[in-house]
């Protein structure tokens, strides 16, 4: 089966306005461009048409996420206000850190109808497995605030889609962004059919979540699990976090579909990680994503794009990511891996072993306090 693919050039039109990297211009602070800005995600899109691979997916048609979509999540005093300032010549603030222009309201929609239209071709059986390229970002954003870019949670709003319409049980996100995925997690906390794994720099936004002691409340406590990484962290230490934490709890949690808050924001040479990750270290952390996707769910596998900020990088991230899930490698070499390769510390390193240690002593957790027929239940 095919490799789906959703995109709308609308995303590129999205304006976050005139800002120097994440500040507002002033007397101080001199105009520049916005880091989340539409060159990353153009040239992810271009790179692959360069490779010949963008034509050998299947492209996806999207549609909007309507108000009451976006309404499982976010509350109607929310939509209403980003609505109001969307309509204003100026836009406005969604929040925090979360600017947007005229027009932001109707893209947020259409990003969070991109991460719903590769979930239902998924699970329709129409592709195997899907990529979003979607903007703005979602995974920040809470119930009633914008945050770090994102206006609407475009995961948290697809998985509930999933939950409501295709009537899944239980859905596992794997948010690899090297910024903590804090709305998915909000969306979900009290929540034993969706376990959340955020694998992330300690710390780095939000900084005051994230931590190893948030591990879900009520019902849910037991399947939200952080991996919160030293900065500095290379291939090395996010393979061992997957094959000694993220790979057990899915083997543990065995999801009917999973989902991935994507992120290249933990390569390199990105402006606002201070992670090593090349683009072969995203290749395999697909690949393992992928056996255990087929072990437990039929390879139900969904990626939706969040962060990631170099725009010289970012491209060959992606494409990494694309051939992996489609199985069809092309011509293009990623011109930063030899040199990225030969980093010193891309090994795993004694402290960032001390890291995944602790963070894997949450794996105990899951199951234990709520039985999968009683999971079930809840989620109909």
């Amino acid at each position: 089966m095919a490799t789906g693919w959703v995109f709308h050039e609308l995303f590129l039109w999205h304006d976050t306005g005139t800002y120097a990297g994440v500040f507002p211009p002033g007397l101080t602070i001199e105009p520049g461009e916005h880091a989340e800005n539409p060159a990353t995600k153009r040239r992810f899109r271009n790179l692959l048409e360069v490779s010949g691979l963008l034509e050998q997916l299947t492209s996806l048609k999207l549609r909007p996420a309507t108000e009451a979509e976006i309404g499982r999540f976010h509350t109607p005093d929310y939509i209403g206000r980003i609505r109001d300032l969307s309509a204003a010549i100026k836009g406005g603030d969604a929040g925090e850190l979360t600017p947007f222009g005229q027009g932001g309201y109707e893209v947020a929609l259409l990003a969070a109808g991109g991460a719903i239209t590769a979930v239902d071709a998924v699970l329709q059986g129409k592709v195997k497995n899907a990529y979003a390229l979607v903007r703005p970002p979602g995974h920040h954003a809470v119930r009633d605030k914008g945050m770090g870019f994102c206006i609407f949670g475009n995961v948290a709003v697809a998985i509930m889609h999933a939950k409501v319409v295709h009537k899944i049980g239980k859905v596992a996100t794997v948010d690899w962004d090297v910024h903590h995925g804090n709305g998915t997690q909000q969306a979900f906390y009290d929540d034993p059919t969706v376990l959340t794994i955020s694998i992330h720099q300690d710390r780095l936004f939000p900084t005051n979540s994230g931590g190893l002691e948030e591990i879900g409340s009520g019902p849910g406590e037991g399947y939200n699990l952080n991996i919160p990484m030293p900065p500095g962290s290379g291939v090395g230490a996010y393979l061992a976090a997957f094959e000694r934490v993220v790979v057990p709890a899915l083997r543990r949690f065995r999801p009917e579909l999973i989902v991935v808050p994507s992120g290249f924001d933990a390569g390199g040479n990105d402006p606002l990680g201070r992670m090593m990750v090349h683009s072969d270290g995203y290749r395999r952390m697909t690949r393992l994503l992928m056996e255990v996707a087929d072990e437990v769910c039929d390879g139900r596998l969904v990626l939706s794009h969040e962060g990631g900020y170099s725009a010289t990088n970012v491209p060959y991230c992606g494409l990494a990511v694309m051939e992996e899930l489609s199985g069809i490698r092309t011509a293009v070499a990623d011109p930063w891996l030899p040199h990225m390769e030969r980093w010193g510390g891309q090994d795993l390193q004694p402290h960032q072993e001390a890291a995944i240690d602790r963070a894997a002593l949450a794996l105990n957790r899951i199951g234990q306090t709520t039985s999968p027929a009683a999971a079930g239940r809840r989620s109909a």
